[in-house]
């Protein structure tokens, strides 16, 4: 029977990021991923790399600004190894109103110069403050194409279309895991199940899907919006291809991945009144996706009580910022390293009761 060093559960950003920082280590790794990998809240996310905002916890602000700092590299890799362009972009973003800026340290910002109309002509006079953010964007489908790919070219082995049912044990210790249609040997096994991590046994995690809607539309020029624009009612996050992303809700409402017309077009209508040249973009799709949400809104990074058993999952809104960090933090984790950010306040071990 074949063996790996780690398998990974979940082929979203984060389990696959992580398999090739363990590669690198020389790890044999296997993904296994209910779907198909990169299509669940990968897929969905907008891509904007929000290192400091309102909805941030303090907590993970380290691990976010670490993150963000590691993504031009972390970008150009992947890009390098797959041929696929990500799009990352650091045209910056424009922020109303300016006191939803988190108010730690070490986050640049500056108030968006008089007239705004300068900065970014397409938008309309909100009549409130606005701050300029040195943030990057990045298109997450393409990331996680490119990722997919990187993977399989540091010959990371997947399994996709099964499920994992649960871990394995032997004398308390992990041996692999059990899928519907097989079983796959290895002597660690890494969480990455996103809104599913707490459906495995033999550890009942606390996530959730929190149900995102979102849009995307088309102008007539490329460059109707280019820098990433975040207000209190919807965003704006433009491609390089034209594409405008606008987004999002926060719904609790299960595993119910449905889009709700009044809802989209609440969305669109609200682009509009920031930007109004996008009365005439052309609506391209409209989605949902559910995020990996945790009791506190902070992810479960760390080794589980289980020994050789780990989890990564509950990234909630950031998982697509805290991909490069998560990978390399957790690779450390399970390569018996101590890992170079301390991450106890993500630990699994603080929802054991």
């Amino acid at each position: 029977m074949k063996a790996w060093d780690v398998i990974i559960i979940g082929g979203g950003i984060i389990g696959l990021s992580l398999s090739i920082a363990l590669r690198k280590r020389g790890a044999k790794v296997l993904v296994v991923e209910r779907g198909e990998p990169g299509q669940e809240a990968s897929h969905a996310a907008a891509g904007m790399l929000v290192e400091c905002g309102l909805e941030t916890p303090a907590l993970l602000q380290p691990l976010a600004a670490a993150s963000a700092r590691m993504y031009p590299e972390f970008a150009h890799e992947l890009q390098d190894e797959s041929g696929i362009d990500v799009d990352l972009r650091d045209q910056g973003t424009i922020l109303f109103p300016a006191e939803h800026l988190c108010a730690s340290a070490g986050f640049g910002a500056d108030i968006a110069p008089p007239p705004l109309a300068e900065v970014e002509p397409a938008l309309a006079d909100p009549g409130i403050p606005a701050v300029f953010l040195q943030e990057r964007s990045v298109d997450p489908r393409a990331l996680g194409t490119a990722a997919l790919r990187a993977a399989k070219h540091r010959d990371v082995d997947i399994s996709s279309g099964t499920e994992v049912k649960d871990v394995l044990l032997l004398s308390g210790r992990v041996t692999g895991v059990r899928t519907e249609k097989t079983s796959y040997a290895a002597a660690a096994v890494v969480n990455c199940a996103g809104a599913w991590a707490g459906h495995i046994p033999p550890h009942q995690f606390p996530t959730r899907p929190v149900k995102g809607q979102m849009l995307s539309v088309v102008g007539a020029s490329r460059n109707v919006l280019r820098h990433v624009i975040r207000a209190p009612d919807v965003y704006l996050v433009p491609r390089s291809d034209g594409r405008i992303v606008i987004g999002s809700t926060l719904e609790e409402a299960g595993y119910d991945k449905r889009t709700d017309v009044d809802t989209i077009q609440r969305l669109h209508h609200a682009a509009i009144r920031m930007v109004p040249a996008l009365s005439e973009a052309r609506m391209l799709q409209a989605w949902a996706g559910l995020r990996p949400g945790t009791p506190d809104a902070l992810p479960i990074l760390g080794a589980a009580t289980t020994p050789g058993y780990f989890v990564a999952t509950g990234h909630f809104r950031d998982g697509i910022l805290l991909a490069p960090i998560t990978a390399r933090l957790m690779a450390q984790v399970i390569t018996g390293m101590k890992p170079e950010i301390d991450i106890s306040a993500f630990s699994p071990s603080r929802f054991a009761n």
